[in-house]
């Protein structure tokens, strides 16, 4: 065994072993808990790399995440993306609507006519009858 990658301080350590004992972590955590534990051990990073079935320059951000953060780099960073617009009780409301009695002068709810609809109750600020009809897919039962 070589240098260590990393040294933990025995809080850290005994936190990762306990980690590692509860037996109800994702694969991610464990496989970066295991990691840690394996570099402050003295295990080199192709070595961590090979029992884990990981890339090396994952093994490399490891180290490199524990170093800038501690023990916060087992937890995923929050990702960008587009945050939802429409969310479970609008698209109850919307689903309801679908179900109900089609508005005068029409036989049934067509999409465009049920977006317009939502919109117009204030359900959300804006929808296409394209997502209306992805939302309305969704359910177990359209009618649409």
């Amino acid at each position: 065994m070589s240098t260590p990658h990393i040294t933990l301080n025995e809080g850290d350590r005994s936190y990762l072993v306990a980690l590692l004992k509860k037996g109800s972590l994702g694969v991610k955590q464990y496989k970066r808990a295991t990691g840690l534990l394996e570099l402050d051990r003295g295990k080199r990073l192709t070595e961590v790399a090979a029992t884990l079935g990981v890339q090396y320059v994952t093994v490399s951000a490891w180290r490199e995440g524990y170093r800038r953060e501690g023990l916060a780099m087992l937890q995923d960073k929050p990702r960008s993306g587009r945050p939802v617009e429409i969310d479970g009780s609008q698209r109850a409301k919307l689903t309801a609507l679908a179900c109900s009695e089609a508005p005068a002068g029409h036989a049934r709810w067509d999409l465009r006519l049920l977006a317009d609809k939502a919109v117009e109750l204030g359900y959300c600020a804006h929808l296409s009858h394209t997502h209306a009809g992805t939302i309305l897919k969704k359910t177990p039962s359209s009618r649409i």
